[in-house]
């Protein structure tokens, strides 16, 4: 199944603690529809040490946030995305449904 988020995109939180939020996404779960956003659902983790972090101690790191809360960011305006075939390459590309334009 083809999500409308990808790694790389900007994205704004719609629901949630972190609503209103634009930010990067960092890592896209197709399976579970999730996607790891930056900043964005911040949790503490309570960790030993270890290799890693020789001091152990709590940790903040994101966990993911289902892809229905997210919409993509073209030009600083949150819009819908389509996907149509390229007339010159003939691939499927996404486009901004507000703009009309090609997303990378």
């Amino acid at each position: 199944m083809k999500l409308h988020v990808k790694k790389g995109d900007m994205v704004k939180v719609l629901a949630g603690d972190d609503k209103g939020t634009i930010a990067k996404v960092l890592k896209v779960y197709p399976e579970k529809n999730r996607a790891i956003v930056e900043g964005v659902n911040v949790n503490k983790k309570h960790t030993k040490p270890n290799a890693k972090h020789t001091q152990g101690g709590i940790i903040e790191q994101e966990a993911p946030i289902h892809i229905s809360n997210l919409m993509v960011v073209v030009d600083k305006t949150p819009t819908r995305i389509g996907r149509k075939i390229d007339e010159k390459s003939g691939k499927l590309v996404r486009y901004s449904k507000k703009t009309g334009e090609e997303i990378k």
